[in-house]
């Protein structure tokens, strides 16, 4: 599981912290849903927003699979999240926690007494990007990683989704982002750096309805650098939303700091 979180520190400058969120077995999937050809870019983005899922906190658990092409790992974690606020988790007796605040990228290990500790900042400043706790929050819960609001976009239809690209890309980065058409939740979304052989692609795999919220069934997220593939596979079960939470988080003392140099991102 340590490996996990070294991967996503890894590929942060693409969003790639996948810590937590959403799902349930007994839950209907939300499939299928009438595709309007027509539809503008500015309507489908106005949709997509109105549909966000509003809540004050969500836990459950969640099984994640990893491998980076030469290992492969599963573990399941409890996970919580105070929306707009906090993402707490933790593997079973809390051998690794990870704890993420808008100011705060935090984890540690038990099993080699270390930990990373640092803000957002730092890493913006090693990695050239910005990065926010909204594009993790964002990532989990089937929204565009990026305020679609802020650009303005070409909508075409592909594979029965909308599909959204910016008119004016960015120079060093490419963005285009699939959504579906009944909830207007985002189906793909994907970042590349081609300069620098790098690309992010992240895939949500079913919509399922829980009470009156709308969220992912399993998210799936592959970093690519290179030859260098990591995989990342998750699934959501046992969800509750709207209950009293705690966010117990405490770097034991004595464990080493985990220090990120830009070759190792």
């Amino acid at each position: 599981m340590v490996k996990l979180f070294r991967g996503m520190l890894k590929y942060m400058r693409f969003v790639v912290f996948a810590i937590l969120v959403i799902s349930c077995k007994s839950t209907k999937v939300v499939r299928d849903g009438a595709l309007d050809e027509n539809l503008s870019a500015k309507a489908i983005i106005r949709t997509h927003y109105q549909n966000q899922v509003g809540f004050k906190t969500l836990s459950g658990k969640m099984k994640i699979d990893y491998s980076d092409g030469e290992s492969s790992q599963g573990v399941s974690v409890s996970f919580r999240i105070e929306k707009d606020k906090a993402i707490w988790m933790s593997a079973p007796l809390g051998i690794v926690k990870a704890y993420i605040t808008p100011e705060r990228v935090s984890f540690y290990n038990k099993l080699q007494n270390e930990y990373f500790d640092g803000d957002f900042s730092y890493l913006n400043n090693l990695l050239g990007t910005e990065l926010d706790f909204n594009n993790v929050q964002n990532l989990l819960l089937g929204d565009a990683l990026f305020d679609l609001r802020k650009s303005k976009y070409s909508a075409s239809v592909s594979g029965g989704n909308y599909q959204l690209k910016p008119k004016d890309p960015m120079v060093l980065f490419k963005t285009m982002f699939q959504i579906e058409p009944k909830n207007f939740k985002v189906v793909s979304q994907q970042l590349s750096q081609p300069l620098k052989k790098r690309l992010l692609q992240i895939n949500y795999t079913d919509y399922q309805k829980i009470s009156r919220w709308i969220l992912p069934q399993s998210v799936a997220i592959a970093a690519i650098e290179g030859e260098k593939r990591n995989i990342i596979d998750i699934e959501y079960r046992n969800i509750e939303f709207n209950q009293s939470l705690t966010f117990p988080y405490k770097i034991p003392k004595g464990f080493k700091a985990i220090v990120l140099k830009k070759d190792d991102l």
